[in-house]
């Protein structure tokens, strides 16, 4: 008789499973559904269930938006000072900026300088979202009164993409003078026939908003962006009114003669260059 031969099974094994690499995951805060992450980045970081617009630093901003190679950053070592010796919530303004720096990889909330949209010569001014919420500070309005002077000089049209959480404090009043200065610096553009885009994607808020945000020939938004001047909160317990649903929203912007178009991420390179061609200069 032949014996069988003996199970080499041991049980259930202890040992821990492999587990899942971290960030290959999203949840959409929108219609949250799980999404990989892979999929959603090929969709210029939109959700491909509900459309969701995700927010996107600079640099992935100029990938999607400017011909591949052809952008050409300018002053792009200027850094803030501190003109305050600011300080808030135990640390200080100067560690603030190297935090950031470290964190998104740029020096500043805003990148300028020249590249080409589907062939057309543009000037660009992109802001950082991930430093300091691309807010506004001495640096930010200098470097787009720059933009402003090479579109004049080259007579290119300049595109502006906001991204800002507004006016920035650690900066005082130095800050705040920047909503006039990149406000006549439009101005100026606009006397020599010059062609001004912006684009309002999430946030647009505060100093930004009140200046040279809202001043384009045309104002475009990504879907779903929140644009605004102050906060829901803030405007509800100083006027003591009840705001409609979704009133600081793209869309209801648009239906108030706010913005001129809310364009998706996937067709916002076609739209630029449909209008360069459109408009060309007005002059």
């Amino acid at each position: 008789m032949v014996k069988k031969p003996k199970s080499t099974w041991n049980g259930f094994s202890l040992k821990p499973r492999r587990e899942m690499p971290d960030g290959l995951w999203m949840r959409c805060a929108k219609c949250e559904h799980m999404l990989y992450k892979t999929s959603v980045e090929k969709n210029l970081n939109v959700c491909p269930e509900c459309g969701q617009h995700f927010r996107i630093d600079a640099s992935t901003r100029l990938q999607y938006l400017v011909d591949e190679g052809s952008f050409q950053e300018l002053l792009a070592d200027m850094t803030s000072a501190d003109p305050l010796n600011f300080q808030f919530r135990g640390t200080t303004y100067k560690a603030r900026l190297k935090d950031d720096e470290e964190k998104s990889g740029q020096k500043e909330a805003l990148l300028v300088g020249k590249g080409f949209v589907k062939g057309r010569g543009v000037v660009l001014a992109v802001m950082e979202p991930n430093f300091l919420m691309g807010s506004m500070g001495a640096v930010v309005g200098e470097k787009f009164c720059v933009a402003v002077d090479v579109a004049m000089a080259e007579k290119l049209p300049l595109i502006a993409v906001c991204a800002s959480g507004g006016a920035r404090m650690h900066e005082g009043v130095v800050s705040l003078g920047q909503m006039a200065k990149t406000s006549a610096a439009i101005a100026r553009l606009d006397d020599v026939g010059g062609l001004f885009i912006t684009v309002l994607t999430d946030p647009t808020a505060g100093g930004v908003t009140a200046s040279f945000a809202m001043l384009g020939d045309v104002t475009l938004a990504e879907p779903g962006a929140m644009i605004a001047f102050a906060g829901r909160r803030t405007i509800e317990e100083t006027i003591r009114v009840d705001l409609p649903e979704g009133f600081q929203t793209a869309e209801f912007l648009l239906e108030h003669g706010f913005v001129d178009m809310i364009v998706p991420r996937k067709e916002l390179r076609s739209e630029i260059a449909r209008l360069i061609d459109y408009c060309g200069t007005k002059g």
